[in-house]
């Protein structure tokens, strides 16, 4: 039994979860599950009370109620990539070892079935933090759900912005979406999938056997390569998201 009033969240003592988590199996909502990501997940950082809640989140991931399952995945995923922060992930990994294997089965069956491309990135950012695949299982849906990601040029160091989406797929050295006049940019090279390979084929093969085509398409941008229109270095997208890792 979870003595939760010895664990602690991001506001402090956790004794105040039971009855969160009572009431998102009784009435869940999308402000209750706020509340729950807020506590156990705040910006990105874990808790214990993040690894405690766990089992409970493995559980409501095969409730029956898709909306509900893909939630309690999603914070769960997080929560596990979140588990390096601290020196004791391994043997966080260890101790949740059958809740984790349980939710990993449970985000591959959502994998298949997923008919949303946002919902389908998360999911795939779920599934690599059960997998303990580090850097990505934080940064994968960030840059293709918002179409962006900003990285450091390897030449000049400057921030250069990758767009990923309606707008087109380039790189730029300013703020191209808050730019009153024409921002100078460079057509960004996809990998043709032939020459994916590591973590980038697989996502790119998972997203084609999944039938997320447009998906697929947006990764080989992500895993293919960009030139900085300031010093027109040319670099490898994936290896700038990563340099911070």
């Amino acid at each position: 039994m979870t003595d939760w009033s010895r664990l602690t969240h991001a506001y402090g003592p956790a004794d105040d979860i039971p009855d969160l988590l009572d009431r998102l199996v009784s009435a869940p909502d999308d402000d209750l599950w706020s509340d729950l990501w807020s506590a156990l997940c705040h910006q990105g950082t874990v808790y214990p009370a993040s690894f405690a809640a766990l089992p409970w989140l493995a559980g409501r991931a095969g409730c029956g109620d898709r909306e509900q399952e893909v939630n309690a995945l999603l914070l769960a995923g997080a929560i596990l990539a979140g588990a390096g922060q601290s020196d004791g992930a391994g043997e966080v990994r260890a101790r949740f070892a059958a809740e984790t294997a349980t939710l990993l089965a449970a985000v591959n069956r959502q994998l298949r079935t997923s008919a949303d491309p946002t919902d389908y990135v998360h999911l795939l950012e779920a599934m690599l933090g059960f997998e303990g695949v580090a850097g990505w299982s934080e940064e994968l849906a960030r840059g293709i759900v918002n179409e962006e990601y900003q990285i450091a040029c390897p030449g000049c160091e400057v921030d250069v912005f990758i767009a990923l989406g309606e707008r087109g797929f380039f790189s730029a050295a300013e703020d191209y979406v808050l730019a009153k006049g024409d921002v100078e940019t460079r057509p960004l090279r996809p990998a043709a999938p032939a020459e994916l390979d590591g973590i980038g084929r697989r996502l790119h093969d998972l997203a084609l056997a999944d039938g997320r085509r447009e998906v697929a398409g947006v990764l080989t941008y992500v895993f293919g390569h960009a030139v900085c229109p300031v010093c027109e270095v040319g670099f490898a997208v994936a290896d700038g998201i990563a340099a911070d890792w």
